[in-house]
């Protein structure tokens, strides 16, 4: 075996148990010293790609692939001795052995496609958020993580906060008591668009077949790139799946909703209930606004939770947030005895609620661990450091229950979904949009 192929089989085991690595001085048989550099590719390097790239611009990138060559052009000057790509295959088939970890910063729809690629050769993955456009994606991303056991992170990055870290343990330890009920909020929609009618040439460093990826075919227009593409069901997730991963974030640690993805073995958790209502549904693209409703079942001694999720106009009662005015973003997990309240999308900062009431209030211990920042974590995990906050394990289930609201609004009737089984249980319709079947050469 080679130097580097060791390094790499100690680093991922270490991560993968979650213990930590000696690491020894370079002239060892293991040949890496503490301060010795992960080599990386980035897939998508323009737009939120060139900020991911900034990020972890302390490590060796050694790869760039994009198939918007002029959009990531800046990324490319900046790393100007890396290899550029178009084609993410060709990237990780030529490079194999020279890459450790992948930064996925493409459009929705092809993040899982891209992923497991590199999840399936030992590749440490960090990925953008939402972690994938459909819910099987979503599942497939966090088995194939647990399978070769790779370091994961989705991009998130509030979760790295102090104020979401704190938030999460106040609303865990007790300090507003039991807490049955969350609203989460984002005064941002989309609305409706009918597809481009008119077929304007492909622009010079465009590959629109990569850009495509498994979506399905359709000619190439503007409205469809450089983030336009949020908005169309075919590439993204709307407001929903973009902010979601990032206001709910807070929501979905408090409540503990995880747990229902880890029944004990052979049982099943129950169902996740959910209903919606929109200002209207176009099969291109994303309502102006839209509010679901999600019943949750029990988790082990929690009892069942309601978490309502509103953007483009609706928000919470009043009640919800004592003694506060309702904010333009926010998130508010309502106990029996006070409210955790943030109104910052990515749950960067917290309130208790009655503010008077929990006014010189310190809380429980503090129980989880600190961050040197998102991608700082991950970077040092994937050096056989400390785990990841937002691993697949987390980011899978997360992304499960935003992209659910989305199918129960599309088929316009309540869905029940078993989180262990992966099946939407009382409508066929609402199951088979949990995946789409790929365009011809495309595969996870």
């Amino acid at each position: 075996m080679t130097i580097r192929s060791n390094r790499r089989s100690l680093l991922k085991t270490a991560a993968a148990s979650g213990i930590g690595v000696l690491l020894l001085p370079r002239h060892t048989i293991f040949g890496f010293a503490a301060n010795e550099k992960l080599n990386l590719a980035l897939v998508g390097a323009g737009g939120q790609g060139a900020s991911n790239a900034g990020n972890v611009a302390s490590e060796n990138v050694v790869a760039i692939c994009d198939v918007d060559t002029p959009y990531a052009e800046k990324s490319f000057k900046r790393f100007d001795k890396a290899k550029p790509f178009v084609d993410f295959r060709q990237m990780l088939d030529k490079m194999d052995k020279s890459i450790d970890a992948v930064v996925v910063s493409t459009p929705d729809h092809t993040h899982a496609v891209i992923a497991v690629a590199a999840m399936k050769r030992g590749k440490h993955v960090y990925c953008e958020k939402p972690l994938t456009r459909t819910v099987r994606e979503a599942r497939v991303m966090r088995e194939t993580a647990a399978k070769y056991k790779v370091v994961t992170q989705m991009g998130n990055q509030g979760s790295a906060s102090e104020g979401l870290r704190r938030a999460v343990e106040l609303a865990t330890g007790g300090a507003v008591g039991t807490i049955q009920e969350a609203h989460v909020w984002f005064n941002g929609g989309n609305g409706p668009q009918d597809r481009p009618k008119d077929k304007p040439p492909v622009p010079a460093g465009l590959d629109w077949d990569l850009w495509l990826g498994p979506a399905p075919d359709r000619p190439y227009h503007p409205q469809y790139v450089r983030g336009k593409w949020r908005n169309w069901r075919a590439f993204g997730t709307g407001t929903m799946g973009d902010f979601w991963c990032h206001t709910v974030n807070l929501a979905f640690r408090g409540l503990q909703l995880g747990l229902l993805w880890q029944p004990t073995p052979g049982t099943s958790a129950g169902v996740i209930r959910v209903e919606g209502e929109a200002s209207e549904i176009n099969p291109e693209t994303y309502p102006k606004w839209a509010k679901a409703t999600y019943q949750f079942p029990a988790r082990g001694d929690l009892p069942p939770a309601k978490m309502t999720w509103y953007n483009g106009g609706p928000r919470p009662p009043g009640e919800a947030l004592p003694e506060h005015p309702v904010t333009e973003h926010g998130c508010a997990l309502v106990g029996a005895k006070g409210t955790v309240f943030s109104d910052c999308p990515w749950n960067t900062r917290y309130k208790l609620l009655p503010e008077k009431k929990y006014a010189g209030f310190k809380g429980p211990a503090k129980t989880l661990p600190r961050s040197p920042g998102h991608h700082a974590e991950w970077i040092k995990a994937c050096k056989g450091g400390p785990g990841t906050f937002s691993p697949f394990d987390v980011g899978g289930p997360l992304t499960e229950i935003a992209l659910l609201g989305g199918i129960a609004l599309l088929v316009g009737e309540p869905i029940a979904y078993d989180p262990a089984a992966g099946k939407i249980v009382n409508s066929p319709k609402a199951d088979a949009l949990l995946h789409r079947e790929y365009r011809s050469g495309w595969a996870l």
